[in-house]
């Protein structure tokens, strides 16, 4: 378990990601981060939007389902 402080920035509550953490997610400062709540009532970080990446999914299968009709529109 890695420990963090939430401390207040203006008018917002603000946490420090650590190195360590960077490293866990893969990610860098500046990039974009997704937060969703977990079943459990928690929140979990991602580096990649959970929404885009399930609209790509069902893209794909529309995709292989129709591909011969697709290629011949193309």
């Amino acid at each position: 378990m890695i420990e963090t402080k939430i401390r207040k920035v203006g008018n917002s509550a603000v946490m420090t990601l650590t190195t360590e953490m960077l490293t866990i997610l893969d990610a860098k400062e500046g990039d974009t981060l997704f937060v969703v709540r977990t079943d459990d009532g928690g929140l979990k970080l991602m580096t990649e939007d959970p929404a885009l990446k399930q609209a790509l999914a069902a893209a794909e299968i529309v995709m292989d389902e129709n591909r011969d009709l697709l290629q011949a529109l193309a």
